[in-house]
């Protein structure tokens, strides 16, 4: 009996070239493009751990949990950080980095989360990419949430290395990722002794053994299931339109903060101001007394499906994310959501709105 997920032939080199190909031209980049077969962190540790080195100083801005990460990996790597954080509610400013660069001349590696997800909050990846161009720094930027929600244009912001993810508004599964490699990127990972080689976290290895030989022999079996998901992805974008796609995001969040604030029940959003709010995902800070852990488990208590979840760590306790990406960037999941947390809040005894909700969220989202 065959099965259309397991029976599949063989995935080609010029297949996995193909792909990479389309994946380039999402990002609008001419540098070199590497399909790597994992999650995100796995490129993510891999442009790190290529790039610093003892004797290196890092500049590790901190606006959620990814960028805390990227500083424990630079630690490890032998690297000198410096760690620009800013509260999670905001974003960090060009003119903050370029403060932290003045500051610290020797710094030679910057890297930057450009939309954490986790904590709601967006970054403006092209005035700070002009900054650290300006220092002559290498840029690393993660954008595994803003790839398809939001602007994303690595040569034009001056991003040596940016990695993305299908997994958030590409609308795939979280298994496969991608990263954009400037030259001087793989120049300085050349040069670093300690930068992984003959590792599974080694951009190296795709470099000499796959780009530099032609695309012409993988260096392993391709993640076949993971690698066509990545291209239905691509597909899909291009019919809808990148364009399209990003109005999509930026109407959910709208649509999501305007519903919760006229909810009301002591629901508000998390990051303060709407500018520098991430088109993925919105955050709201729970009412004070109410943990919002709870809260959401209440909410999901009648539909699991909604795309709803609490903080992580710490902030489980007062945050409550409505992760509207994907196929769930609709007025329906954004207007079923807040449904669901208006009557979690009233069977805890807040006063709510439902209609003033609804109302909100269609005149921020009139058609779809």
């Amino acid at each position: 009996m065959t099965h259309p997920f397991l029976d599949l032939a063989p995935l080609t080199a010029a297949h996995f070239a193909a792909v990479e190909k389309r994946v380039a031209g999402l990002l609008a980049t001419e540098q070199d493009v590497v399909i790597m077969q994992g999650e995100a962190l796995l490129p993510l540790e891999g442009c790190i751990r290529g790039g610093a080195r003892p004797g290196s100083t890092a500049l590790n801005v901190v606006t959620g949990p990814y960028g805390q990460t990227f500083g424990n990996w630079l630690r490890d790597c032998g690297a000198d950080v410096v760690d620009l954080s800013v509260p999670f509610h905001t974003a960090v400013t060009a003119d903050q980095v370029a403060r932290a660069l003045a500051e610290h001349p020797e710094i030679d590696f910057v890297s930057l989360v450009h939309a954490e997800a986790a904590t709601g909050n967006t970054n403006p990846v092209a005035e700070i990419g002009e900054v650290v161009r300006s220092h002559g720094a290498l840029f690393m930027l993660d954008a595994v949430a803003s790839v398809g929600a939001e602007p994303l244009l690595p040569d034009v912001w001056g991003v040596d290395l940016c990695v993305i993810g299908a997994q958030k508004a590409m609308g795939g599964p979280a298994g496969v990722s991608a990263v954009s490699v400037s030259e001087r990127a793989w120049e300085r990972i050349a040069a670093n002794p300690q930068a992984p080689r003959r590792s599974y976290l080694s951009l190296l290895d795709w470099k000499e053994r796959w780009i530099d030989g032609g695309r012409k022999a993988l260096l392993h079996a391709p993640a076949q299931l993971e690698m066509l998901a990545l291209e239905a992805c691509v597909d899909r974008i291009e019919t809808e339109g990148l364009e399209a796609l990003m109005a999509r995001h930026a109407a959910a969040a709208a649509a999501t903060r305007a519903g919760a604030v006229a909810l009301g029940g002591g629901l508000s959003p998390y990051v303060h101001q709407a500018a520098e709010a991430a088109p993925v995902a919105t955050t709201l800070r729970a009412p004070e007394g109410v943990d919002a852990a709870g809260l959401v488990a209440r909410a999901l208590a009648a539909d699991p499906s909604l795309p709803l979840i609490a903080g992580g760590g710490a902030l489980s306790k007062e945050m409550i994310r409505v992760n509207h990406y994907g196929v769930d960037a609709t007025r329906g999941a954004v207007q079923s959501s807040l449904a669901a947390l208006g009557a979690a809040l009233a069977d805890a005894g807040r006063k709510v709105d439902l209609e003033a909700a609804r109302k909100a969220v269609s005149e921020a989202w009139p058609s779809e």
